[in-house]
């Protein structure tokens, strides 16, 4: 009797232990091979299918040490499971462009999955874009999109090199990201780091990124986007927009204690010059500016897309408070605004200096609001 209640006590000590392995999905159990040279996106998918299609809260392992050769590849909920997790430990590497297999949306797309975490925490992907960004017109792929992902958490994942955007949010709620590292050269086209359309409640926080483009870019249909501690260069800072193609609404984007280091932009809007839309309460503060060529900006003359009827973008509530730097030469201020003019602008709490040589100013056009302990002097912003 007492061997019976023994071995009972042994059975429930760790039976616990054998029911967590079911939790467990490794990408190596499924047919990967991770040697960077065979295509592993069908073991990839297999494994998602098992993880995505069980109750609790699986977790899909890529395990560090091996160099896991992906093509285009869909990670599609909706899934059984409460919550997934994703720990990303060792490096995903896209195809050359000669190679590439499947659409040219992204490399990993994940659609429709709620409660996930992505921990890339030891792992990398590479999207070998260099393959790519000489070939100027053609449809290059973003690295890693996320689609309808409500819940979501990213944290400790370094993307390098993609031959478009880096990371794409698109129609998510209540997402936060952190600690995320973006590398790709100040050359390299069209490489935003971050974009976020048509979202709602994303914070992005604590971040390093270097691009040739936008370091973030909130666009259409986005609200409640919050951006913080990010360091940002080289790059074209961080943007609202563009918008004007279609009925673009960007409201409530809070960026605060960014850095831009040599960025080409700093605190950017960009609205084409005849559309429809609006951008209003929008916050740009505690910003540190090291050699930026354009530390403010607002440019309602971007690009060449026109709309014959559109009636263009509004601006209102927009403010600049802050700002302590250095600009590359001399335009540290621009306000740029269309036919209906920004209304509500504030420049408060403001240093921006450069070189004696092209000494720092302040450019308006149809711009409307309030100036206060500003540097360079910006009388021109009307009442």
């Amino acid at each position: 009797m007492q061997s019976i209640i023994t071995l009972a006590l042994i059975l429930a000590l760790i039976s616990p232990c054998f029911g967590s392995n079911y939790t467990f999905y490794n990408v190596m159990d499924f047919g990967a091979v991770g040697d960077a040279k065979t295509d592993d996106s069908q073991a990839f998918l297999k494994a998602w299918r098992s993880t995505c299609g069980a109750e609790g809260t699986p977790t899909l392992l890529i395990p560090q040490n091996y160099v896991f050769l992906l093509s285009a590849l869909l990670l599609k909920g909706p899934c059984n499971a409460t919550t997934i997790l994703i720990k990303l430990e060792g490096k995903i590497v896209a195809p050359a462009k000669d190679a590439w297999v499947g659409h040219t949306n992204s490399l990993i797309s994940i659609v429709k999955v709620e409660r996930l975490t992505v921990d890339g925490s030891g792992g990398l992907i590479d999207g070998f874009g260099s393959s790519w960004w000489p070939c100027k017109y053609c449809p290059r792929p973003a690295t890693l999109i996320f689609d309808a992902c409500n819940y979501l958490t990213v944290h400790d994942l370094s993307i390098t090199n993609s031959p478009k955007s880096h990371i794409h949010v698109h129609g998510c709620k209540d997402a936060t990201f952190s600690h995320i590292n973006i590398t790709a050269p100040a050359d390299s086209p069209n490489t935003d780091g971050i974009d976020v359309t048509s979202s709602k409640n994303i914070v992005i926080q604590n971040s390093t990124i270097q691009s040739g483009d936008d370091c973030v870019a909130v666009s259409g249909g986005s609200v409640a986007v919050n951006v913080t501690g990010i360091a940002c260069g080289p790059g074209h800072g961080i943007s609202i927009g563009s918008l004007g193609k279609r009925n673009d609404t960007v409201e409530e984007v809070y960026v605060r204690n960014c850095s831009f280091t040599k960025t080409r932009y700093g605190a950017r809007i960009k609205t084409f010059p005849i559309g429809f839309g609006c951008a209003r309460k929008i916050t740009f503060e505690e910003i540190t500016l090291v050699e930026t060529r354009y530390p403010i900006l607002i440019d309602q003359n971007y690009g060449t897309y026109y709309l014959t009827n559109g009636g263009g973008v509004e601006i209102s509530g927009v403010r600049f408070r802050g700002f302590q730097g250095t600009s590359f030469d001399g335009r540290a201020i621009t306000l740029d605004c269309g036919q209906l003019g920004c209304h509500d602008i504030e420049l408060d709490q403001i240093d921006i200096s450069s070189s004696p040589a092209k000494p720092a100013y302040c450019f308006c056009n149809n711009a409307h609001g309030t100036v206060t302990s500003t540097v360079p002097n910006c009388s021109c912003l009307l009442p």
